[in-house]
Parts: C-alpha cells; structure tokens; sequence
C-alpha cells in the first residue's frame, strides 16, 4: 500500500499567497498546473525559435511537481521565505527532506523515477531554470488576475515580479511575455477576438 498519490492529491488544500488579500483563490494544485502549462509552453517556444532541445512533455512533469513538497510544509510567504540568507537555507533544508518523505511514500520500484521528477536530482538544470521562469510567470500572471478585480493587493508583487520575469536573459520568456501575457488581462468578451 501507497499513500503517495493520495497525498499528493492534497495540494488543492493548500491556498497560496497566505499574507495577501485575495479576490480569487489559489491552491497548490492549481498553480502547479498552470505552472505546467507555462513551462511546456516556454519549451516549445524555445525549441521552435531559438534552438532549445529540452523536451516539453518532461518540462511540463516536473511542473507538475514543483511544489510538491509544500504538501508536507505548506506555503512559506516569499516575503518570510526569503527574508534573509538564514531563513533560506533552513527552509531549503526543511523542503529536501519533505522531498524524501514523499518520496519514501513510493514503492522501492518507483522512488529513483520521483526522486528525479520531485527533487530534480538527476535532471538537465537547464529544467530546473525553465520550470522557475514558469514559476515566476505563474505568480506574475496571478497579479494579473487580481489587478484586473480591482484588488490593488497585488500591484507591488507585480511590479517585482516582472523586474524579475524580464531580467531573466531568457529568450523563451521574453517571447512569451511579449507575444501571450497581454491576454491574462482581458475579460472574456474581448479574448480570442480577431480582424478577419
């Protein structure tokens, strides 16, 4: 018997932005979704334009399971999280060993194919670079959303957030935020129209 999957499944209880006045909620399991559909995305885009050789279906499952461990710790505020360089390597200490205890949930047969997915331990960094971009592209787009309710909340982090998204050096998110981000901002009236 397995719990893993079980438990993993637990990610839709875990809310995010917990300091943050939210108009619309977000759970790890939903960001970790869009996080998946950022990073295969920014793949392609980077394989279509700019020469990339990562492969977009293992982009997209180790998004699936960034955040994995937050199921175990919960979502650290990135204000806290952050704080200082203390704070953070404890932090990054307390997220391994969630990382192994998931992990230890699997069955033997499937515990070095989880510990590549979850901890990328034997991954291509360049993954681990992709999935973050997707990450920040995730939390900036979630600013978006909130700015585009009414909820000034959010316009700081947003700010931020596109400092950080821009100073990435990576052609693939620049081309995304240039040719699709724009959208997020739209009501529904106004998306997928087009001149004919």
């Amino acid at each position: 018997m397995s719990d893993f999957f079980a438990f993993i499944n637990r990610m839709k209880y875990i809310e995010r932005w917990g300091l943050m006045r939210n108009t619309v909620s977000d759970n790890l399991q939903e960001h970790c979704f869009q996080t998946a559909v950022l990073a295969h995305a920014l793949c392609l885009i980077d394989r279509k334009y700019f020469g990339g050789e990562l492969v977009p279906e293992r982009a997209a499952l180790y998004a699936l399971y960034h955040d994995a461990p937050e199921i175990i710790t919960g979502d650290m505020p990135t204000p806290v999280k952050y704080y200082n360089s203390d704070i953070r390597s404890i932090y990054g200490e307390i997220e391994k060993n969630a990382e192994k205890q998931l992990i230890a949930m699997l069955p033997e047969d499937f515990r070095e194919d989880f510990a590549d997915v979850i901890g990328f331990e034997t991954a291509d960094p360049r993954y681990k670079a992709l999935v973050k971009a997707a990450d920040k592209i995730s939390a900036y787009l979630k600013c978006v959303e909130e700015e585009r309710c009414g909820n000034s909340e959010f316009l700081k982090a947003k700010e931020s957030l596109y400092e950080i998204i821009t100073g990435l050096g990576m052609p693939c998110v620049d081309y995304f935020m240039e040719h699709f981000a724009a959208g997020f901002g739209k009501p529904l009236d106004e998306l997928g129209k087009r001149d004919i």
